[in-house]
């Protein structure tokens, strides 16, 4: 088969062709495990994440991708609860151990033998993977292949960030940054919270037009003050400004969520933060930490019910170096997807 391999950390503006496309045995199915024949892979800023020393490491060399959509080709001895011909998704979530106090409580996103898809094993970039069965989703038929692959994790930890805001219908809501998570979370909000008042902070001028054409009811930079204060914030930016300009922001009691796993830039930026300003008056930080099975299932169904359509622009497999460095330099509308061939 043909993949996209990491074989070392770097820093994508001295290397901006990080992958390199490989001949690789086809993976065989253990015997609770299915082979999928990958039709598409989304590409995420956490790959920027791993490929640049953020996380923690990847098992080098590894295949990338955890937005996978695909086929079911084969099956494990031991598989019971999928069939061949199946479609598929996999996501973060590769596997987890199952008996510890957080798997044994539905929050596996927290286990500490939690193993991610494209960073602890082989993922997305790629013509097939292996993965237990207990770690895909049912893609449901009204989603192409190629809309499919960003509600995996984009859309998923988007829909795990705005339960945690806690918003009620009616209230204000802040977005701050606008790709392929933040514009699947609008539209979520516009649905479950027709009544709210979505606001967005962005530093880009074609992603703040970008958030107007999809309803926002103002937008602005990043550094910027909204009209009027909002009750709750989900950040998904890459760096840190953001969160302190965030908290200026927000109402007393309101919540930030930050969705990111990792910050880039400065940290001392937080050490600039005012109390009075950014934090008294009950103001609360909540973080995201990857998502749960739960999570997926639910989300897949509300994508469903609504017929969300993410916005999509699509590489083939051989451009997801390009794909990324678009991602880096901010090249950004909606996802970027690999269409497997």
């Amino acid at each position: 088969m043909k993949a996209m391999v990491l074989k070392a950390l770097c820093n994508l503006q001295e290397h901006p062709t990080p992958l390199e496309l490989m001949d690789m045995p086809v993976p065989v199915p253990g015997e609770q495990e299915v082979l999928l024949k990958v039709l598409t892979c989304g590409v995420c800023h956490t790959e920027l994440d791993e490929i640049e020393g953020r996380t923690p490491p990847p098992h080098l060399p590894i295949i990338p991708g955890h937005q996978v959509v695909g086929r079911i080709e084969a099956v494990g001895s031991k598989v019971s609860t999928v069939k061949l011909g199946d479609r598929v998704g996999v996501a973060w979530i590769f596997s987890a151990c199952g008996a510890c106090k957080f798997c044994l409580t539905g929050r596996e996103n927290l286990c500490l033998y939690f193993k991610a898809t494209g960073r602890d094993a082989n993922g997305g970039y790629a013509q097939y993977i292996t993965v237990d069965e207990a770690f895909v989703y049912a893609i449901p038929e009204v989603f192409s292949d190629l809309q499919a692959a960003p509600l995996l994790c984009a859309g998923a930890i988007g829909y795990r960030s705005l339960r945690l805001t806690g918003l009620k219908d009616g209230q204000r809501l802040g977005l701050t940054g606008f790709g392929a998570s933040a514009h699947l979370v609008l539209k979520m909000a516009q649905h479950q919270y027709p009544n709210c008042k979505i606001y967005v902070f962005a530093r880009s001028a074609k992603e703040r037009a970008f958030a107007e054409e999809l309803g926002a009811v103002w937008t602005g930079d990043t550094i910027e003050r909204a009209p009027h204060k909002l009750d709750t914030i989900i950040d998904t930016t890459p760096v840190w400004e953001p969160v302190v300009e965030a908290l200026a922001n927000l109402d007393s009691g309101g919540r930030l969520v930050i969705n990111a796993i990792r910050k880039e830039g400065d940290k001392r930026s937080l050490l600039n933060m005012d109390y009075p300003l950014h934090l008294w008056q009950e103001k609360e930080i909540k973080s995201v930490a990857n998502i749960t099975r739960t999570d997926v299932t639910e989300f897949l169904d509300l994508a469903a019910e609504m017929k969300l359509q993410p916005e999509i622009q699509a590489f083939t497999l051989e451009q997801a170096n390009e794909a990324l460095i678009e991602l880096k330099t901010g090249k950004i509308r909606g996802a970027k997807v690999l269409k497997i061939d």
